[in-house]
């Protein structure tokens, strides 16, 4: 990570703005606080992905939040090209003054440069190929796809820099850590379900009551195993001694949740607001 880090603060030098995609089921916790201290002179653009996903009213709520502290803020569903030309506006906008500059000084107008970053699984790959209208770069619903930097014409206007995902080299809160792996920006083997389905039961109890009780028929929402046992009982998921296969309910909620089949939930939520 130290070393794209690096690699990207040597890019920023011919980049004129900056996009940068987070996950709006947690987009606190999916702001990188080390690239933001790389990248905080340049024109940036932050995309809110996912948004089918998330809760639409706390969607609104970061929206207006974090446009006090970027020059663009949108909330976009990337898969749509209504989205792209929005954003392609956006990078018009902010790229304005370049275009003044060089015809200020009789040059040929130059495509603006702009790179693409993010935690993994946000969206980049997806984005790119939108804005491109081509399949440019290689796209898989798993962190850490993308495994190098690629430049990528979009048009004569446009160029794009991919990235790899990067995240944090640590963290100084498990939340936000425990936040990226629930919607699958860190990879699953990093912390250990039981911990992931312990932590998304509670918050779903204090934030999204009926959550469990639409998908899986339980109410009240108790301790864990109890939920879980529940689950394996909806499901009919037996293991090999025909008891409950609790393992196979923590996989069925987390994923489940991480798919949408849960309900639009967010999980950075008002007071998460620094």
């Amino acid at each position: 990570m130290k070393k794209a880090l690096k690699e990207i603060e040597d890019r920023l030098k011919v980049i004129d703005v900056v996009i940068e995609l987070i996950d709006a089921r947690a987009p606190i916790s999916s702001i990188n606080p080390q690239l933001e201290k790389t990248i905080k002179n340049k024109k940036r653009i932050l995309v809110l992905t996912k948004i089918d996903l998330a809760d639409p009213l706390r969607t609104e709520f970061w929206v207006t939040y974090l446009k006090t502290q970027y020059d663009v803020v949108l909330a976009l569903d990337i898969t749509q090209q209504s989205s792209i030309k929005v954003i392609e506006k956006a990078i018009t906008a902010l790229g304005q003054a370049k275009r003044e500059k060089e015809k200020s000084k009789g040059m040929k107008p130059q495509p603006i440069r702009t790179m693409i970053i993010g935690v993994p699984n946000v969206g980049k790959s997806s984005l790119i190929n939108r804005l491109a209208r081509r399949k440019a770069a290689g796209v898989q619903n798993k962190p850490g796809f993308t495994r190098g930097e690629q430049w990528i014409k979009v048009s004569d206007s446009f160029l794009l820099l991919d990235t790899p995902g990067i995240l944090p080299m640590n963290y100084d809160e498990q939340k936000k850590a425990t936040h990226l792996a629930l919607v699958g920006s860190v990879k699953e083997d990093i912390l250990p379900n039981h911990i992931l389905v312990n932590y998304l039961s509670i918050f779903l109890k204090h934030n999204y009551s009926t959550a469990l009780q639409k998908r899986f028929n339980i109410y009240p929402i108790g301790e864990i195993e109890s939920v879980l046992q529940q689950i394996c009982q909806q499901r009919s998921l037996v293991d090999y001694t025909g008891g409950p296969d609790l393992t196979r309910a923590e996989i069925l909620l987390l994923k489940e949740f991480k798919d949408g089949l849960l309900g639009r939930i967010t999980l950075d939520i008002e007071k998460d607001a620094t």
